[in-house]
C-alpha cells in the first residue's frame, strides 16, 4: 500500500547515536482502521522509531507522511497536530510533581482525562498525589487516558501492557478495538506475543535497526514471529532444567519473615527462603507485594513483624542495612535503579564504593569485577554508552549486574522481565538458575504467571497483603495461580 492510502507512512528513516546506528533506513505503513504490531528483540530500533514518530527524537534521514501529506516533525506538538498520540515505555510524568500538575504541563486538566480513566476502573484517582507516590500500572494508564484525551488518528502505545495486571490489559485491549473501530488505528509494541497474535492485523519486524519483515497476522504462530524478530529457530520457552522440582528442605533458611506488616498493605506476611531456591510470588496489582519488597529491601519500616538472615534478625532501618548483610534489590523500575546520564560501568560499580575506606583497593580490582559482569550478561557497552541509551533490556541487565559485581547471598527480583524480549528473558531466566546453582537465594515476583513454571522451584501467591497459596513452581498452572490471584479457593473450569 502506498503512503497515500495510509494513516501513516515512514520511509528510510535513519538514526545513530555517535558510533551506534540504531536505525537503517527503517519503513513502516500504518493503515486507517488496523492495529499494527511493531515487533523485535530489544535494541532493534522500536522506541526509537516511536520517538521519532512522536518527535521527541530528529531523525538523521528518511520522511514521515500522514493520510498521504508530508509532515513535518520538528517538535513533539507537531506530532500531536498531526494526531498522533503516544503512550511510551515509561511514564512521561515528573516524579516530584502531583498528577494534576503534571496534565496542567501538558495543557490538560483532571477532568480531560476522567471520562476515559473511568473505563479503565479508575474513576476515584486522587490527581493531588505526588506521581512518585502512585503505582506503575496506574501511571501507565493514566499515560492512556492522557493520549485517548487528545482524540488521536493513531495511538502508539509502547509495552503499555508489560506493567498491568490481566484485568488491565482488558481494559486496554477493549479501548483499541474501539479505536480500530471508529476507523482509527493502533501502533502497538509488546513483547508477549499472545497480546500481538490476538489483537493485531499486521506486524512489521525489526531487527538490527533494519526492516526484516512485514506480515499478515492471519495464520501466523508465535514460532514463526520469533524467527523473524531473532533471525534464528528456537523452541517456545519450556521448564527444561534437569533439578526441577528439587526439595529444599535440608538447605538452611538465609531469609525469613515471621508475621510482617505494614499499615494494612502487608498483612502478617511469613514466608521463609532456603539457600540455593529460587521462590517465586505473584499477585494481582496492588495486592501488597510492592510493599512487601519494599520492606524486605530497607525502603519501608514494617509496623510489626520481623526479618531474619541466616537466623540473626535483621534491623533493616534502610537499603544500606540490608545490602550490608547480602539482601539486595532489582526493583520493579529500573529507571529509579539507574544514573541514566552516567556509562553503564558507572552504573555497574555504584555499589563497591559504599564503603569510603576500601575505595583504594577496589579501585584495583574495580575493572576486573565489572568486566566479568558484563561479560557474564552479554551487557551493551559500546562507546561507554549512557545507561539511558541502553535498550529496555540492556538496563535490565545492568540493574543486576551491578550485584554480580559487587556480591550478595539474597537477591530480591522485582518483575524483572518486564517489557524485555523474549532472548534477553531466557538470558535472565539462566542467570537466575546460575546464582541459585552457585549457592544464592532469589525472591522473584513476576507478574506474567507463566514464569513460575519456568523459573521457580516453590511459588507464594499474595492477595489482600496476605500469602494466601503455596504451590510447587514447576507444576503450577496459570489457572491455578489466577484463582489464588483473585482470593479465590477453586480453580475454575
Amino acid at each position: 500500500m502506498d503512503s497515500i492510502n495510509s494513516l501513516l507512512s515512514a520511509r528510510g528513516i535513519s538514526k545513530r547515536y555517535g558510533p551506534v546506528v540504531a536505525l537503517r533506513s527503517a519503513d513502516l505503513t500504518v493503515r486507517p482502521g488496523e492495529v499494527h504490531a511493531l515487533l523485535g528483540a530489544n535494541g532493534a530500533g522500536k522506541s526509537t522509531l516511536v520517538k521519532i514518530l512522536s518527535a521527541v527524537f530528529s531523525a538523521d534521514s528518511g520522511s514521515v507522511s500522514v493520510h498521504g501529506e508530508q509532515a513535518t516533525l520538528r517538535r513533539p506538538s507537531d506530532s500531536v497536530a498531526a494526531g498522533i498520540a503516544t503512550v511510551f515505555q515509561d511514564p512521561a510524568l515528573i516524579p516530584d510533581l502531583s498528577l494534576s500538575q503534571n496534565l496542567r504541563i501538558s495543557s490538560l486538566e483532571p477532568a480531560d482525562v476522567l471520562p476515559w480513566l473511568e473505563r479503565m476502573n479508575l474513576g476515584n484517582i486522587d490527581f493531588e498525589l505526588q506521581v512518585s507516590d502512585v503505582p506503575l500500572a496506574v501511571l501507565r494508564l493514566l499515560d492512556l487516558a492522557r493520549a485517548l484525551a487528545r482524540d488521536p488518528q493513531l495511538l502508539m502505545l509502547d509495552e503499555i501492557t508489560a506493567a498491568l495486571t490481566t484485568d488491565q490489559v482488558t481494559y486496554v485491549f477493549d479501548l483499541m478495538s474501539e479505536w480500530k473501530e471508529m476507523g482509527r488505528s493502533v501502533l502497538f509494541i509488546s513483547h508477549r506475543l499472545g497480546e500481538v497474535l490476538e489483537m493485531c492485523d499486521r506486524a512489521t519486524i525489526l531487527r538490527n535497526g533494519e526492516n526484516v519483515a512485514h506480515l499478515e497476522l492471519e495464520g501466523v504462530d508465535e514460532v514463526e514471529l520469533v524467527t523473524a524478530m531473532l533471525g534464528e529457530e528456537i523452541l517456545k520457552e519450556t521448564a527444561t532444567r534437569a533439578d526441577t522440582g528439587r526439595d529444599f528442605s535440608d538447605q538452611p533458611i538465609v531469609l525469613e519473615t515471621r508475621d510482617l506488616s505494614l499499615r494494612d498493605k502487608v498483612v502478617g506476611v511469613s514466608l521463609a527462603l532456603r539457600k540455593g531456591e529460587i521462590l517465586g510470588l505473584t499477585a494481582l496489582e496492588g495486592q501488597g507485594q510492592d510493599e512487601l519488597f519494599q520492606v524486605m529491601s530497607g525502603d519501608y519500616r514494617p509496623t510489626s513483624g520481623e526479618m531474619f538472615v541466616d537466623g540473626e534478625r535483621l534491623n533493616a532501618w534502610s537499603p544500606y542495612d540490608a545490602i550490608r548483610r547480602g539482601v539486595v534489590l532489582v526493583p520493579a523500575d529500573r529507571q529509579q535503579a539507574l544514573l541514566p546520564q552516567r556509562s553503564v560501568r558507572e552504573n555497574l560499580s555504584i555499589p563497591l564504593y559504599n564503603r569510603p575506606s576500601q575505595w583504594f583497593k577496589l579501585a584495583k580490582d574495580e575493572e576486573e569485577r565489572v568486566d566479568r559482569a558484563v561479560k557474564r550478561l552479554d551487557i551493551d557497552v559500546r562507546a561507554g554508552r549512557q545507561a539511558q541509551r541502553l535498550s529496555g533490556g540492556n538496563q535490565q541487565k545492568v540493574t543486576i549486574g551491578r550485584w554480580l559485581a559487587s556480591g550478595f547471598t539474597t537477591l530480591l527480583c522485582f518483575d524483572p522481565t518486564r517489557g524485555i524480549d523474549i532472548q534477553t528473558k531466557a538470558q535472565i531466566y539462566d542467570l537466575l538458575r546460575e546464582i541459585a546453582a552457585e549457592g544464592a537465594s532469589v525472591l522473584l515476583y513476576t507478574s506474567e504467571l507463566r514464569e513460575i513454571s519456568l523459573v521457580c522451584d516453590r511459588a507464594l501467591v499474595m492477595y489482600a497483603g496476605r500469602i494466601v497459596s503455596e504451590v510447587d513452581g514447576p507444576t503450577a498452572t496459570e489457572a491455578e495461580l489466577l484463582s489464588a490471584a483473585h482470593g479465590l479457593s477453586e480453580v475454575p473450569e
